[in-house]
């Protein structure tokens, strides 16, 4: 029978990999508390209509990527390709927004067919934020220095941050026609994609990866020379916070988001981890989006990191400084204690005290094989416990269990009785491991 396999772009998290996922989201977690942001969890599967009216008809995202499909009701449903789209649809129907300003993240999977690559799988995970209700130029550097200190905390280095404003729905409109013109005079040099954008999302040219396409842009017309004056001093004061807050900027007036619902403030952090800059967080502000899905006009910024993509940074990272905070984040929990037991008796009592000591809170790994002691140490310490604790037939007959220190050069023992392991009992031993 052929043995069954997950589909391409689907990728299964071994537990290895699990422990270090696990790490960067307590990290996030704890971020998001400190900065006063609540978890929302959103569905899987969502109406089609959602993201085709959100992100836009014109996307690549929603022409080209997503998972759609009519369901028995005749529905069509789609797996949702982003976070952000999910949350301000939840916010609005269940009246988050009527509460006052709300500060939002979510982590979980999303879908996109796409090729799979190096970081980019078509079932992915993201952690995102987003702030609904929050309007000034300082909740932008707030909410980029949220993102700017997770990632340093993670111990992401070379970072750098890449911003530039998309202005209003009039800027655009405005630069939208004077690139068109400049690009049409100039269509028989663009590639394929390139001229198919021209009539559909023409600003995603600006962020196209051919060579070619990149030359030629060098002379095209700026953004940035359609801004009106309240999106230019808008922008100034999203510098001027990040001034405040020492975060380092590069200004690029080619950055451009994937998706049709932001407007001025447009950001991407990246890292040089992997050899080149890679983007690891990006985002902006999307003033108009709570109202296109049918709420009132919200001002609202958010971004969201990939998973995938973080954690190659963090492995090379590590690799690059083994004694550094990605090296420490990312490296898999040691037990506190492992147990080495053998024969019936000591087994036994080796499982009452591992339930026992558990019960403090103490991680406690026993050794199921049964296998000579010799071979069991030899576990043990792979396991990177601090201690080990030994039961075999003699310490069952004197009704003790021997302490061994394992990363110890002197590799002491001390003796504690056994008694009935109440919790009284345990005391001394439970002290001894929590000291070392």
């Amino acid at each position: 029978m052929t043995q069954l396999q997950s589909l391409r772009g689907m990728v299964d998290l071994l537990p290895g990999q699990t422990q270090r996922w696990q790490a960067v989201e307590s990290m996030a977690r704890s971020h998001f508390r400190r900065s006063g942001c609540l978890e929302i969890r959103t569905p899987l599967l969502e109406v089609t209509e959602l993201f085709a009216r959100g992100i836009g008809e014109a996307t690549d995202v929603v022409g080209k990527e997503m998972y759609s499909f009519q369901d028995r009701g005749e529905r069509s449903c789609t797996l949702r390709p982003e976070g952000t789209a999910s949350v301000v649809r939840a916010a609005l129907q269940h009246g988050l927004l009527a509460q006052g300003g709300q500060r939002l993240w979510y982590a979980g999977p999303m879908f996109r067919y796409e090729r799979p690559q190096a970081g980019r799988q078509r079932q992915f995970h993201q952690i995102g934020v987003e702030w609904l209700g929050v309007a000034s130029p300082v909740s932008d550097a707030e909410v980029i220095a949220l993102a700017w200190d997770l990632l340093a905390d993670c111990g992401v280095e070379g970072l750098a941050l890449e911003l530039n404003s998309l202005g209003t729905p009039a800027d655009r409109k405005a630069y939208r026609t004077t690139l068109v013109n400049w690009l049409d005079a100039r269509r028989e040099h663009l590639d394929a994609d390139s001229q198919q954008r021209l009539n559909t999302n023409p600003l995603r040219i600006l962020d196209s990866k051919i060579p070619e396409t990149q030359s030629l842009l060098q002379d095209a017309p700026m953004l940035e020379q359609s801004l009106c004056d309240e999106s230019r001093e808008r922008h100034q004061a999203v510098i001027e916070a990040l001034d405040a807050l020492a975060i380092p900027y590069q200004l690029n007036p080619r950055l451009v988001r994937g998706l049709d619902y932001y407007g001025h403030t447009a950001f991407e952090i990246t890292s040089d981890q992997l050899g080149a800059q890679a983007t690891v967080c990006g985002g902006g502000r999307y003033d108009g989006l709570v109202e296109q899905l049918g709420g009132g006009p919200t001002p609202a910024i958010g971004w969201a990191l990939g998973m995938e993509r973080l954690l190659l940074v963090l492995a090379a990272a590590a690799e690059a400084n083994p004694s550094g905070r990605a090296s420490r984040l990312v490296q898999p929990a040691a037990p506190d204690v492992y147990v080495v037991n053998r024969g019936d008796a000591a087994t036994h009592q080796a499982l009452v005290l591992c339930r026992r000591l558990r019960g403090f809170g103490l991680v406690v790994e026993r050794d199921e094989s049964g296998s000579a002691f010799g071979k069991q140490f030899k576990r043990a310490d792979r396991s990177g416990a601090a201690f080990a604790l030994v039961l075999g037939d003699e310490e069952a007959a004197r009704g003790v269990v021997r302490l061994k220190a394992l990363q110890a050069a002197s590799g002491a023992e001390t003796a504690f009785p056994q008694a009935d392991w109440s919790l009284n009992d345990l005391d001394a031993l439970v002290a001894q491991l929590r000291k070392g």
